[in-house]
């Protein structure tokens, strides 16, 4: 299918009022033809899009959230497979659960998955709510996703707001607010709920417009250089027609990376190693882990020994503050899992950020000394974290660390 190049609109709808929800519905209506053809010509052919089962599409929508479509193709697959109904899926066990979720992030979403498939049998008779309200009661089911399901499961004129379609209502509307500000969201739900409804009114079906219009946000309403001389949506574009494209949508100030040093210690013990499952306020809650601490105040600045080839200390700890440091290392680990330690040489350090956290995760090893294990604690083989439910920098640590036990 040839794509079809817009002129420019003309100039006589430069003043045309952001705040004027209606009058961009009617522009939007005037052009939904040309979105339906680009979306039948450009839609890509998603798992998710061949059913109306609202098990795979809730799945998929969660799945989805902070996650691109390319990384969530082979984990929906694996998901699907292993619990491939609600029921399935009520009756598993989290560890279960966050072990077929690994490698996805954000494992809260499991969670909520899990907590959200019970409801819908023990509360639900297995049956999911056909209502957006009775969806948004689900735990973990915001109101876009309550939206989504609505609308590509049941066929209801639910209106979806999410990463894509806000960058391309907020253009369509040329909302100059911060798109995260109430008011600017209470605009861009708005706009939705109506350009839905107009299309259910006219007889198209919800799910094509909702599908059609993340797609469009998705591949050509981009962040950064949108093609928008191909767009069917450029003759109801507010941002198009005042060459705003690049200061529409408007975002809140970013935090400022905060940088910190953590430490974590693979404690041994007869061909094992020592794991923890974290507490629920800590990051990666209910996941296991190797014990690991933040190197407080001027900690931070220890420098480790590290190993050598044979995995042995290079050179004798007679750095008081690394002495300083690894004493406080095997302290934390007692504290935690009841276990004494002897920590030893450095093997390797990792980078990873968490929310607005840029954080250097030095690895240690440690010989475990004595103790008696707490509980939520652990020994396992390195064979046997291969089927853990292990935190993403915990995976990180065994791969490079552990692979050869």
């Amino acid at each position: 299918m040839a794509t079809q190049v817009i002129e420019k609109p003309s100039e006589a709808r430069v003043s045309a009022d952001p705040h004027d929800v209606a009058a961009a519905a009617a522009r939007f209506a005037d052009a939904r033809d040309e979105l339906f053809d680009w979306y039948r010509g450009h839609g890509r052919d998603l798992l998710w899009r061949r059913t109306r089962d609202p098990y795979a599409v809730w799945v998929s929508e969660i799945m989805l959230q902070q996650t691109t479509v390319a990384a969530v193709t082979p984990f929906f697959e694996r998901f699907v497979g292993r619990f491939p109904t609600v029921a399935d899926l009520a009756a598993a066990d989290e560890d279960d659960v966050l072990a077929h979720w690994a490698g996805l992030g954000y494992y809260r979403r499991a969670r909520h998955l899990h907590a959200a498939a019970k409801v819908v049998v023990d509360e639900h008779g297995g049956e999911f709510p056909r209502s957006v309200e009775g969806l948004h009661a689900l735990p973990g089911v915001g109101r876009y996703t309550a939206g989504a399901i609505a609308s590509f499961a049941f066929g209801l004129p639910a209106p979806i707001v999410e990463a894509n379609t806000v960058r391309l209502f907020a253009r369509l509307l040329g909302e100059r607010e911060v798109v995260t500000k109430s008011a600017a969201q209470k605009r861009l739900w708005a706009f939705a709920t109506r350009i839905v409804a107009d299309a259910h009114d006219d007889g198209a079906e919800p799910a094509t417009l909702n599908h059609a219009v993340m797609e469009l946000g998705g591949a050509v309403c981009t962040p950064q250089n949108p093609d928008c001389v191909s767009c069917a949506m450029a003759s109801a574009c507010v941002a198009y027609d005042e060459g705003l494209q690049d200061a529409i949508p408007r975002a809140a100030a970013k935090k400022k990376p905060v940088d910190r040093v953590d430490a974590t210690l693979l404690v041994r013990k007869a061909g094992r190693v020592l794991v923890r499952r974290r507490g629920p306020d800590e990051w990666w809650a209910g996941l296991w882990d190797f014990p690991r601490y933040e190197l407080p105040g001027g900690l931070a600045d220890a420098t480790f020994p590290e190993a050598d080839a044979a995995g042995r200390r290079s050179l004798p700890l007679d750095d008081p503050l690394a002495v300083e440091a690894a004493d406080f290392l095997a302290a934390s680990v007692r504290d935690e899992t009841g276990i004494a330690s002897s920590p030893g040489p450095l093997v390797g350090r990792i980078k990873h950020g968490v929310t607005v956290y840029r954080i250097t995760l030095q690895c240690l090893t440690a010989d475990a000394t004595g103790g008696r294990l707490k509980s939520d604690c652990r020994w396992v083989t390195p064979a046997e974290l291969e089927d853990l439910a292990l935190s993403s920098p915990g995976r990180r640590v065994a791969t490079r660390f552990l692979a050869d036990g």
